[in-house]
């Protein structure tokens, strides 16, 4: 694995999560895609923006990538900070360090076979 420049898709990807309105940044997602979020296990493209709908629609997130790296191949890994704050209460922000494994299947254009994310720790009580 070496570091490389984030690409393009994977910072549209955080902002997809980040405004909720999903297009070229999940096109890379199908429906046997696998998420595993923590300890939530989630498959296909239109359950994962539903999940993310489901944690993040009563926040305001920022996600900012920090480092990335792949194999050139079929994995890349990132680790980034996401900013939130209840909606509610957007004067309570906290951070959360995260990590996100991708691996991709072996077609054209490749498509993204599991994506596993860690986040944390976090101060839950200010954002849930």
């Amino acid at each position: 694995m070496h570091a490389a420049e984030t690409p393009d898709w994977v910072r549209q990807f955080m902002d997809e999560i980040d405004t909720l309105e999903f297009g070229e940044g999940f096109a890379n997602l199908t429906e046997e895609t696998e998420m595993f979020f923590g300890t939530a296990h989630i498959v296909g493209a239109e359950a994962i923006k539903a999940f993310f709908v489901k944690i993040d629609e009563p926040l305001d997130v920022a996600h900012e990538v920090l480092e990335f790296w792949t194999t050139g191949e079929d994995t890349c890994f990132l680790r980034g900070e996401a900013r939130m704050a209840k909606k509610t209460e957007p004067d309570t922000v906290v951070q959360a360090p995260f990590m996100h494994l991708f691996t991709f299947d072996d077609g054209e254009p490749r498509r993204i076979r599991t994506l596993r994310i860690t986040a944390g720790p976090l101060r839950t009580d200010a954002v849930l």
